[in-house]
């Protein structure tokens, strides 16, 4: 029987592999592989085998160069060792056989760094947006509102009839574009996936604290036209369970934790679509 994969990259800083392992696991996907980047670039696993590709939290490289940026420059131009290939080219036949992209936190960063969202056309490869300090100052570590769009296309929503209840752990989480443009596409395609909100998941807000970073229009989350791709500052993966509710104690809350379906929704078009 064919199985349903998961791939979680790991190394050079990201923190956040083994919270996105379980993740998949409990949303339904049969085998889950953590795999350091050096794997990838040695040619011992290959994204061809898999059909989620999950980009994870953390610190890349130490921020140095901006968050994720050194990783965005290490999937554009590194060569894989013993095929001589781009792993870029891996990364590009992965999207074109119809997969799916999760980035999260500094997988989100990386993703907008290398050109995958929001991506318009299919441009892959054309960066038309960042992210970049949080208009606060400083590191935020708190748990945010998101209102999603019921228009969008994006495949981790499906089902999501209000909004999810998420944490977030960011210092470089605001987003901005290059254009208005850009902004104008993006709200006319309803690719912002999540928006920061209040607690009755009414109209996105740029309020701080419940815009922690001053993102512009309040996005939490992009996904591109496919619905495919998706990344979001906040961590699904750090809210699977009632226990990871920092009020779990205090509140009877349902036992699956709101960022799950996520994982659930990514499991099921794989079934559906790819197997």
């Amino acid at each position: 029987m064919v199985k349903a994969r998961a791939i979680v990259i790991t190394g050079n800083g990201t923190n956040c592999e083994m919270e996105a392992a379980h993740a998949c696991r409990l949303g339904g996907f049969d085998e889950v592989v953590i795999a350091h980047i050096s794997d990838l670039l040695a040619g011992e696993i290959r994204l061809d085998d898999f059909q989620f590709l999950n980009l994870t939290g953390g610190f890349l490289d130490g921020d140095d160069l901006g968050s994720a940026k050194a990783q965005a420059n290490r999937f554009r131009y590194a060569k894989v060792d013993e095929l001589r290939e781009h792993l870029i080219d891996q990364l590009m036949q992965f999207i074109s056989a119809g997969k799916l992209i999760l980035g999260v936190c500094n997988g989100f960063q990386l993703m907008v760094k290398m050109g995958l969202l929001p991506a318009f056309g299919g441009s892959y490869l054309t960066q038309s947006a960042t992210l970049t300090f949080n208009d606060c100052g400083r590191f935020q570590d708190r748990w945010v509102y998101l209102k999603t769009d019921s228009a969008s296309a994006c495949v981790y929503t499906k089902g999501v009839e209000k909004g999810l209840y998420l944490p977030i752990r960011h210092g470089e989480g605001k987003f901005v574009v290059d254009s208005q443009t850009t902004l104008d596409a993006i709200e006319v395609n309803h690719l912002a996936a999540f928006k920061y909100s209040d607690s009755t998941y009414g109209a996105p807000t740029m309020e701080f604290p419940l815009n922690p970073n001053g993102s512009v229009n309040a996005i939490a989350g992009l996904c591109n036209e496919t619905g495919r791709l998706m990344g979001m500052m906040p961590h699904p993966e750090a809210f699977v369970h009632r226990i990871n509710h920092p009020r779990w104690t205090r509140e009877e809350l349902p036992e699956e934790g709101d960022g799950l379906i996520l994982f659930k929704n990514a499991s099921e078009f794989v079934r559906k679509n790819l197997l």
